[in-house]
Formats: C-alpha cells, sequence, structure tokens
C-alpha cells in the first residue's frame, strides 16, 4: 500500500526525530562535556530571554485581573481574585504561555543558527577538524533550553503575580502583604510540582526541534527559513501536547 505523500513525510519526519533524539541520549552523558558552551548557551539562551518572559508575564496577569474582576463581582466572590488568578497562573497559563514565548524566540534562534551553519557547510568543518558538532552544538542548546525554561517560568510567574497585584489595585485597594498570603493560602505542593516538572518537557522539546531543524536543514537561504519556522510551529504543537498528556497524568493520580 502506498501512503499518502502527507503521510509519509509525516512518517519520515517522525523517525528522524526520534532517531534524532535516541543520538542525543546516546551521547549527553559521554565525555567530553562541552561545559564553557553550555553556560554560554544558558545565557543565551535564559538570560537575554527574560525581558521578553517578563514583560508577557506581566501583561498577562495584568489583563487577567481586569478580565476576571467583572465575572467575579457579579458573582459576590471578588475577594477570591488574587487566589483564582494565582492557581490559573501557576498552574497552567504561566508555564504553557512562557513556554510558547520561549518557543517562538529560542526554537527560532537556534533552528536559523544551525541551519545556517549547515548550509555554509561550517558543521561538515567542524567533523574535518576533529570536532564533534552534534555534542557541541546540539547537546549543549538542548541541555540549556531544558534547564533554562523552568527558572523563566518560575521568574515568570511571579512578575506575572505582581501584573495581577497591579491590577487588583486600578479599581481598588489591596495592600501587598494581604494579596500575595491570598495566592499563596490558595496554593498547595500540588498545584505547583506537576507544573514545575512539565517544564522541563516544554524546554527539551523546543530545543531538540530547533536543533533537529536546523541540523537536517538545505536548500541554502530558503532551507534555513523553512527551518526557522518549523521549529516553532512543531515545538509549539509538542508544547500542547505534552500539556494536554501531564493534564491526563496528573488527573490519573488525582493531584487535581
Amino acid at each position: 500500500m502506498v501512503l499518502p505523500n502527507t503521510w509519509q513525510r509525516f512518517l519520515d519526519e517522525t523517525g528522524g526525530m526520534s532517531r534524532f533524539t535516541g543520538r542525543f541520549f546516546s551521547q549527553a552523558f559521554k565525555p567530553r562535556y562541552e561545559f564553557s558552551e553550555f553556560i554560554r548557551q544558558c545565557f543565551i539562551i535564559g538570560y537575554k530571554s527574560l525581558p521578553l518572559v517578563g514583560l508577557t508575564g506581566f501583561i498577562m496577569g495584568l489583563v487577567l485581573t481586569m478580565q476576571l474582576r467583572p465575572s467575579m463581582i457579579s458573582y459576590g466572590a471578588e475577594s477570591q481574585l488574587p487566589a483564582m488568578v494565582g492557581i490559573a497562573i501557576v498552574r497552567e497559563i504561566g508555564p504553557v504561555i512562557t513556554a510558547l514565548i520561549f518557543a517562538g524566540k529560542i526554537g527560532s534562534s537556534i533552528g536559523a543558527e544551525l541551519g545556517s551553519m549547515k548550509v555554509t557547510e561550517q558543521i561538515d568543518a567542524m567533523e574535518v577538524s576533529g570536532t564533534n558538532p552534534f555534542k557541541y552544538l546540539v547537546v549543549t542548546r538542548v541541555m540549556a533550553a531544558t534547564f533554562m525554561l523552568p527558572v523563566l517560568v518560575i521568574l515568570g510567574d511571579a512578575i506575572s503575580l505582581y501584573g495581577s497585584y497591579i491590577g487588583v489595585n486600578i479599581r481598588g485597594v489591596t495592600s501587598f502583604d494581604l494579596f500575595f498570603k491570598q495566592v499563596f493560602d490558595a496554593l498547595s505542593f500540588d498545584d505547583f510540582f506537576p507544573a514545575f516538572i512539565k517544564t522541563y518537557f516544554f524546554g527539551f522539546a523546543v530545543g531538540i526541534v530547533g536543533c533537529y531543524k536546523g541540523f537536517n536543514s538545505n536548500k541554502g537561504t530558503e532551507g534555513v527559513g523553512r527551518s526557522a519556522n518549523s521549529s516553532v510551529v512543531v515545538s509549539s504543537l509538542l508544547i500542547f501536547i505534552i500539556d494536554l498528556l501531564a493534564v491526563q497524568i496528573i488527573d490519573l493520580f488525582g493531584l487535581n
């Protein structure tokens, strides 16, 4: 049976990405470790993404609070606004929105950077010179993305909650201590821990997809553009799939 071209491309892409992921795990924990490059990528991927993540988080918390206020007032539950916003941000909105912003910025950047190195034969030159380009270029970037996204999510959640505090005080008066006491009284370990753990998988998905697309880029500058674009699209889709699976697993173990 001959598969349609769309399905054939899908299966080829899935198989290629699976082999690429397997290659990552086979080389990630073997010496020689590119520690200095890993630290440099943590700075580029993590620190340089913080302004965008922080601005997005602040606006998200502010807008969410202002949008929820009328509904909470109509139900006579305005006092529960900090608790509701805190739970929504920490459990779901903060990790997913931050991961999507991360995919747009870092996924496209990795795809374009490695794609450009591929089409200009810089990767081939590294192999000729005796350097392991996969370990130097791919492993460091995937590890940095995996470890930096959870940090960005924590900082983004904190900034988002501060934005919510500002939103609450636009139409009312609530002290800083009271606002955050209500937020943390409503949260529990079961709210924070699963949301934190799935961010590692989000970061890994963004890193591995961006590296795969860039490492397998072709067709010159056109291929570089396609690598950057498809990195964002595929990694964003994987974020939603991972989030769906995480919600099902959390519900299965009764952590909701």
